[in-house]
């Protein structure tokens, strides 16, 4: 098949992130099985219009604060002659609305999650309310469309919204394990360590870890919490640790290298994930992966990631408290530790990125033959 990707960002952009891991990780086995795939995102400094990656052809146009509007334009005028077999439209921040635009190649939609009345949480309220009412269209204008989901909890909502469920699948990401190796034996402890690893963004929850520490300081002086990454909630995350009096147990180490990412998150106690809603939550994976156990918010997507009690622990979003109680259980019980370590590491083996790449392209060719029908 010719295969149309659209979606904001690749794998080179800047602020790339967990959803454009899944489709690069999908999208090359694809190519990799005969497959043409061209993948349709917007630019960075730096970035070439035009390249090719892992088999996949990108193209670079305009700017993400107005690349919604862009893509029926350059879709009109320099991609609909390549006469596409499938398109298929990652939705995960603005819809790009393709199917108003193209009636006669079959669309399909590949959705991490939506941010719905979350978007709030993270932008002030003239845009925010502007990407909420977005997103409430489209059930309609995705009304014929396949869908393809991340987990059952963007499967829930999607359907709650007016998608049928037979047109949704839940295709969980994969794992690149080899990428992400544990130690035999855990690193030894220098001193109380948690760690947050993805975008710096408000409604991430970061700030609740940071609320922790300060509460932690009481029985682990020496408490460290890393938060690792980049994003434009960054001062506001180093204001809050001046005003509680933590600067010496918060280290903001910025975007940093692979290796470096996997030492710190192997040396770390637990990963935090206090996010109220996420697609699916690869760092979680990420950390077991790495023989770490985590604390998370039981929120959409992550309450599919981690194994309650098994792999880590989920507790109320935005509940400190409960967040500084089970980091003190970590902390203090080396067996129970242990036992987690262990049933995370025997969980992340269950996620494949080749499992993955087949059930995507099972979908995509039952979408074309729906269309055909």
């Amino acid at each position: 098949m010719k295969i149309l990707l659209i979606e904001y960002r690749d794998m080179k952009h800047p602020l790339a992130g967990g959803a454009e891991i899944v489709l690069y990780e999908v999208f090359r086995r694809i190519v990799a099985m005969g497959h043409q795939v061209d993948y349709l995102c917007n630019s960075f400094d730096g970035g070439a219009a035009e390249e090719i990656q892992a088999g996949i052809r990108i193209f670079r146009r305009g700017r993400q604060s107005y690349f919604n509007y862009l893509v029926p334009w350059v879709y009109k005028t320099e991609l609909r002659a390549n006469r596409y077999d499938l398109i298929i439209e990652g939705i995960d921040k603005i819809p790009f609305y393709l199917p108003l635009f193209e009636k006669n190649t079959p669309i399909m939609a590949i959705v991490p999650h939506l941010f719905g009345s979350t978007v709030f949480q993270e932008v002030s309220l003239l845009p925010a309310t502007y990407v909420y009412l977005l997103e409430r269209g489209v059930a309609h204008a995705y009304r014929h469309c396949m869908f393809s989901l991340l987990s059952k909890s963007t499967q829930v909502d999607l359907v709650a919204r007016g998608i049928p469920i037979d047109q949704t699948r839940v295709i969980h990401p994969g794992f690149s394990h080899e990428d992400y190796p544990a130690p035999t034996v855990k690193p030894p402890r220098v001193r109380p360590t948690f760690i947050y690893v993805g975008r710096i963004k408000k409604y991430k929850g970061i700030q609740q870890g940071i609320q922790a520490v300060a509460k932690l300081k009481a029985q682990h002086p020496d408490v460290l919490f890393q938060i690792v990454g980049a994003g434009d909630y960054l001062e506001p995350l180093r204001k809050l640790t001046k005003e509680l009096g933590v600067e010496h147990n918060v280290e903001f180490t910025g975007k940093i290298s692979h290796e470096r990412k996997i030492q710190l998150m192997q040396q770390a106690d637990v990963l935090i994930y206090p996010s109220p809603k996420e697609g699916w939550g690869l760092s979680v994976l990420e950390a077991n992966s790495c023989g770490t156990v985590v604390v998370a918010s039981n929120s959409p997507g992550l309450n599919e990631a981690v194994q309650d009690g098994k792999t880590g622990f989920l507790i109320p979003h935005g509940d400190v408290d409960a967040m500084v109680s089970r980091l003190n259980q970590l902390f203090g019980d080396p067996a129970l530790y242990a036992q987690m370590r262990t049933q995370g590491l025997e969980w992340v083996k269950t996620f494949t990125w080749d499992k993955a790449a087949h059930e995507t392209l099972e979908l995509m060719e039952e979408t074309v033959r729906r269309r055909e029908m």
